[in-house]
């Protein structure tokens, strides 16, 4: 298809969730007629999420999915068009006021003349039958969203690094107990952080140990430990499994056009939302790797689309005076 004939999009929203529908309200707001593609999970991690309890605004809570739909719904009001679809494949012009490109679905291409990438990031999880049952059900990957929720309880947590022994420490404060499986003979997490986990009374840590299933047909109601090095195994009650081994950005399509650190997590310039691309914006966990939550990523959406708006009100102003 030739170039004439493509649609052309003023502001470009790839993925939905926090970020991409609070983009996605400014951008509409600012008569940018965004145009958001949903990506493979429509409203994101959130959709996973029973209860959310700490986005302002909610003072008896919110399930995920419900507040991902009235974001949908306020992001329609303004004018915003919802597609149901996934960008695929992207070609981005690196000179200032260039016409971007976007393969939907492998299919059908589209120009943009801002693009808005709200892609954000996925949990990993250990991929045991038992922990996917139940997720949602006592097994999260968040311990700062879920683990009030588990206050005066016994819970579990998987991982070595720094995040795990960060989220362990924060849910020795709120649970009774707290037991830590590290894979390996030692953990990964930094000295200061190994001695926080190490000096708190109420957190078990067990080296050379994995889940080898999470117990509960409905809710999560024990854990069965493998220990890896005598293959014992051993069940303990607990309620809650907290999972952190890590996430991984939502940024495949992007190498090689986008700067992005060693992890896949986009580079964006000081406190702005512009990556390396004018005209390019990242916005929620797709470039945060250090606080993924919900609030902070509708925080960068709001950013993403200011950011559109001035890009493109300079880009006017330099043609009106080269005109």
């Amino acid at each position: 298809m030739a170039d004439d004939k493509l649609e052309r999009i003023k502001c470009l929203i790839i993925g939905s969730g926090p970020a991409g529908y609070t983009a996605a309200i400014y951008a509409s707001r600012a008569d940018l007629k965004p145009v958001m593609y949903t990506g493979m999970e429509p409203g994101g991690q959130l959709t996973t999420t029973t209860e959310v309890d700490n986005f302002p605004g909610y003072p008896e809570g919110i399930d995920g999915p419900t507040m991902m739909v009235q974001l949908q719904q306020q992001a329609e009001r303004f004018g915003t068009q919802v597609r149901i679809g996934m960008v695929t494949e992207v070609q981005f012009a690196e000179e200032v006021g260039g016409i971007h490109k976007a393969c939907i679905d492998n299919a059908t291409w589209v120009e943009a003349e801002t693009v808005i990438i709200s892609t954000g990031a996925t949990a990993k999880y250990l991929g045991l039958p038992s922990e996917q049952r139940l997720r949602g059900g006592g097994v999260s990957a968040c311990a700062v969203c879920d683990g009030f929720f588990y206050k005066g309880q016994e819970v579990a947590i998987v991982g070595g690094g720094d995040t795990a022994a960060e989220e362990a420490t924060y849910l020795a404060n709120i649970c009774s107990k707290v037991t830590m499986l590290v894979r390996k003979d030692e953990m990964k997490a930094s000295k200061a952080m190994q001695h926080r986990v190490i000096n708190t009374k109420n957190i078990d840590l067990r080296y050379n140990s994995e889940v080898d299933e999470v117990l509960g047909e409905q809710v999560v109601e024990g854990l069965r430990i493998l220990n890896n090095e005598t293959g014992e195994k051993e069940d303990i009650n607990i309620t809650g499994l907290f999972i952190a081994i890590g996430h991984k950005p939502n940024t495949g399509i992007f190498k090689g056009q986008l700067e992005m650190h060693d992890d896949g997590y986009l580079i964006t310039q000081g406190k702005s939302t512009k990556t390396n691309i004018p005209g390019v914006f990242a916005s929620g966990d797709v470039q945060d790797k250090e606080y993924r939550q919900a609030i902070t990523a509708a925080g960068t959406g709001c950013m993403a689309a200011l950011d559109a708006e001035r890009y493109l009100a300079t880009i006017e102003t330099e043609e009106e005076v080269s005109a």
